[in-house]
């Protein structure tokens, strides 16, 4: 598959939040010092009365955000994912989940393809954490039109939302005007062989993998599984009976991630053959993106590789 690269999902965000602003006087945009980088800058350049940057707190952002959504606003919420997921998840799970306020948290600069800036600011346990809060919904696109389209989404939702963005410009996958749903994923290639299900840049990477499967005569499914939670599960559930082989990819610790969520699934209802591409148990370091993907095993290869072992090839 051709490689053409578009915005970065942090851009796409930034965009959709404007054209969002600029159709409903309830939403309030803050920030935790980075907006610039988190792209809710471009919210504020538009609507100054309702963009606020609380400084280098974060539990307080999320603090202040609940405020706001119990008076009926509808906040957004942005800084590093690994600041705002770790230091503001007490806030998040009493202040947000426990009180089912329509909070919308989006968490920048997620996984490993942060690149140069190392560990500290490597969201790798993100989706764990969030998908453990009650009630929220956790949402991970891979490209700027999923993207975009996914900031409406949660707009329109009602009750909280985690969606982590990324810092690197993401391969375009989808045409402009593409619709999504919360907890739909898309099934990007139907194959008889073996399922890949991913999210993120992995959606790339299985589509590559897939091509290079397929040299070898072996048929995959790519599903974009952009939700994880809700899972589609009924979409999970075709795929598992159809192939029997099901192979998880994402830029995830392997514990907690999306592999975590659909092998409890399929544990319940079809048990099949399964294998995952993610973060081993460790940090990362300080690196280019592409470098740091394939060191950690994130790339096609690594998904050809583990498709095989699954297949028994």
């Amino acid at each position: 598959m051709e490689k053409k690269f578009g915005k970065a999902t942090r851009d796409a965000y930034g965009e959709a939040l404007v054209e969002i602003g600029g159709k409903d006087p309830s939403v309030v945009v803050m920030d935790a010092d980075l907006s610039k980088s988190t792209k809710s800058a471009l919210f504020g350049e538009k609507f100054r009365d309702r963009f606020f940057n609380v400084g280098i707190q974060e539990a307080n952002l999320v603090g202040v955000a609940a405020g706001l959504a119990s008076c009926g606003k509808i906040p957004f919420i942005s800084s590093f994912a690994s600041f705002l997921v770790s230091k503001g998840f007490d806030q998040f799970r009493m202040a947000v989940a426990f009180s089912e306020l329509n909070v919308k948290v989006v968490g920048s600069h997620g996984g490993i393809t942060v690149g140069e800036d190392g560990a500290s600011q490597m969201s790798i346990e993100d989706i764990a954490l969030m998908t453990s809060l009650p009630g929220f919904v956790v949402i991970l696109p891979c490209d700027e039109v999923s993207a975009r389209a996914l900031v409406f989404e949660m707009a329109k939702h009602v009750g909280p939302v985690y969606m982590r963005t990324g810092r690197p410009k993401a391969p375009v996958i989808y045409k402009s005007g593409t619709e999504f749903k919360i907890g739909k994923g898309v099934r990007l290639r139907e194959g008889k062989d073996i399922t890949i299900i991913a999210n993120g840049f992995e959606v790339f990477e299985s589509l590559e993998a897939a091509d290079r499967l397929a040299d070898e005569g072996i048929s995959a499914s790519v599903i974009d599984m952009h939700t994880v939670k809700p899972l589609d599960t009924d979409l999970i559930l075709e795929e598992a009976r159809r192939t029997g082989h099901v192979l998880v990819a994402e830029e995830h610790q392997i514990w907690g991630g999306l592999g975590s969520a659909i092998a409890t699934f399929l544990a319940k209802k079809h048990p099949c053959k399964m294998g995952f591409v993610a973060i081993q148990d460790t940090f990362a370091e300080s690196g280019k993106a592409e470098e740091l993907l394939e060191k950690y095993g994130l790339t096609s290869p690594h998904i050809v590789k583990t498709a095989k072992k699954i297949l028994g090839r």
